[in-house]
């Protein structure tokens, strides 16, 4: 028996006259070209979407467009990858008629047109919602740290800088005594080199210098940290330990787990993002009051109040910040709040009534304390302080309450959440392999992840949506 033979290098083959021919009529890539024709390029910003009279020509921007958009959807992120596929990729050589642009020119277009690049992930929104796509009702907020192009070694906070300019200073210690050592030592007798002690002792300093230099940076700037290769970028901490990235945002319909807004920021945490990302997604699908799921890191009196403030209903496990739990005392949990007396109760059943009002870092503060806890048998759980026990409440913090209640009332909407937000992040970093960022800089961050983004959603619309109807919805 022999084994499946291939074609003959050396024989004649009848190709197909035309490069038509080779795509077939129910290939997505189809959709695609239609997709961009039916753009207009101009009002979305891009740049030589109306050539100059005079000079050479410039590539069409939605030749170039539709490049990028092929090479996101098919895991093709590099200006060289992308450049190669252009000479060897059927499905290219049609959609670009044979067009070939140098990685240059490639990765100008995704630098210049950062505004129309984002535009066209609006425009593809526009389109989801005109397929009713959308639920609208319900959408699933979460973040996910991606790494950068910057390692740990070129992040730098204060600490490491500290310890490094100790470290500096103990060698440099010991290299001067041994340099006194050989200095006193016979020439024959001396057991290191005098000039290569003197090289080490050079070196060392300049790199001390250098530190020093950072440290008097980062006492000068807002910022924490200082990273070298992208200054953007910050030490963040996940459940696999430490990476130097970018903090990614998505909210997640609920109805087909599509994306209606994304975007990217270096905040470590997550605890300003709330209403920016919910506002973002309420005006993505157009609609005047919508429900968003978000876990216990997304937790603000501020955040939740600007979202009630804009029709946006959260539910969000309020979380427990007090002191005295971490202390294993009674935190503020264990205190029941009296709306209508205004008091709270304590676990021993007294009350503790409003003092006093302040406004700090902010925020409004109303300060409650209780009396005769000198006296209250539980007073070794609840509190450390000689006096007695206060707690304070912010201005907003009914709304919190509220919240609370919320959560409890409806469980499922809770579990639902992580099946929204998991998903598309395990798709993005598992099946399309983006589990890092190419570019630097926090500007050209948002439009690759606005690129990613747009690849995952319409991988997902492809999926959900027969190709007829959807050249159809885009004629």
């Amino acid at each position: 028996m022999s084994y499946i033979a291939g074609t003959d290098r050396q024989q004649v083959l009848l190709f197909p006259e035309t490069v038509e021919d080779y795509i077939a009529p129910d290939n997505p890539v189809r959709f695609l070209d239609a997709f961009v024709a039916n753009l207009d390029l101009q009002a979305l910003g891009f740049v030589h979407a109306t050539p100059a009279p005079t000079g050479r020509p410039p590539y069409h921007p939605g030749d170039l467009l539709k490049l990028y958009l092929y090479g996101y959807l098919h895991r093709v992120r590099s200006s060289r990858r992308l450049e190669a596929e252009c000479h060897r990729n059927v499905e290219l050589l049609w959609l670009l008629r044979r067009l070939a642009p140098d990685f240059k020119t490639i990765a100008d277009f995704r630098k210049d047109n950062a505004k129309g690049l984002q535009a066209v992930c609006r425009q593809f929104t526009l389109l989801c919602r005109k397929l009713e796509l959308f639920g609208g009702e319900l959408f699933g907020i979460d973040g996910s740290k991606f790494k950068a192009v910057n390692s740990r070694d070129n992040n730098f906070n204060e600490k490491k800088l500290r310890e490094l300019i100790a470290h500096a200073d103990a060698r440099l210690a010991e290299y001067l005594q041994a340099l006194d050592q050989a200095d006193a030592a016979e020439p024959d007798q001396a057991s290191v080199n005098g000039a290569e002690l003197e090289g080490k002792i050079a070196i060392l300093r300049e790199k001390k210098d250098w530190h020093e230099e950072l440290l008097a940076q980062l006492h000068t700037d807002t910022s924490t940290q200082i990273s070298l290769t992208d200054p953007d970028t910050r030490r963040m901490h996940t459940r696999d330990g430490a990476v130097v990235g970018y903090n990614a945002q998505l909210a997640v319909d609920a109805k087909h787990k599509l994306i209606a807004a994304a975007d990217v920021t270096n905040d470590p945490t997550d605890l300003a993002q709330l209403s920016f990302m919910a506002k973002a997604a309420k005006e993505a699908v157009g609609l005047d009051q919508i429900e968003v799921l978000a876990d216990t890191g997304y937790c603000s009196t501020a955040e939740v109040s600007h979202c009630v403030a804009q029709g946006i209903t959260p539910y969000v496990p309020k979380a427990d910040t007090s002191a005295n739990t971490k202390l294993g005392l009674f935190g503020k949990s264990r205190f029941r709040y009296d709306r209508n007396q205004d008091v709270y109760v304590c676990p021993a059943g007294k009350e503790l009534t409003y003092r006093f009002s302040t406004f700090e870092l902010g925020r409004g503060l109303r300060y409650y304390r209780a009396a005769g806890c000198a006296t209250c048998s539980l007073k070794a759980q609840c509190t450390r302080n000689k006096g007695n026990r206060t707690i304070t409440r912010e201005q907003d913090e009914h709304l919190m309450d509220d919240m609370a209640e919320r959560v409890r009332a409806h469980p499922e909407k809770m579990r639902l959440r992580k099946q929204l937000c998991e998903h598309p992040f395990g798709t993005i970093k598992r099946w399309f392999g983006h589990d890092h960022f190419l570019l630097r800089g926090l500007v050209k961050v948002r439009i690759e992840w606005s690129l990613i983004t747009l690849a995952y959603n319409w991988r997902r619309v492809l999926n959900l949506v027969s190709l007829p109807k959807l050249l159809e919805a885009v004629a």
